[in-house]
């Protein structure tokens, strides 16, 4: 499995952010082959991003291409930076039993 993370430290909204990415990049980044998982994060006040899941390295660089497209034309009136970009391969996976594929509301 293959991991890549997305930061963006100074963000206008974290919430409208998310409530895009989620609505509108989540469902091509699911139509991709190899997708396993996406997370839409809130790492500070001002910081957000996300962290994406697929089978493969190569899986995950063909679907990141098309979301930095996404990224540019959809959040860039949220946000005057490019994402700081971490990927990866998944050494190890260890899940709970909690609840799983809930979308999250702003608290």
């Amino acid at each position: 499995m293959y991991a890549v993370v997305r930061k963006f430290s100074r963000m206008r909204s974290v919430d409208e952010a998310g409530r895009r990415a989620a609505d509108g990049l989540g469902p091509i980044l699911k139509q991709s082959p190899g997708f396993v998982a996406y997370y839409v994060v809130r790492f500070g006040d001002e910081m957000g991003g996300s962290i994406t899941l697929f089978e493969t390295r190569e899986a995950a660089q063909e679907a990141h291409q098309k979301a930095l497209g996404w990224i540019k034309t959809n959040l860039a009136d949220l946000t005057d930076s490019e994402p700081e970009i971490m990927s990866g391969e998944v050494l190890a996976a260890v899940m709970g039993q909690g609840k799983s594929g809930t979308r999250a509301t702003a608290a």
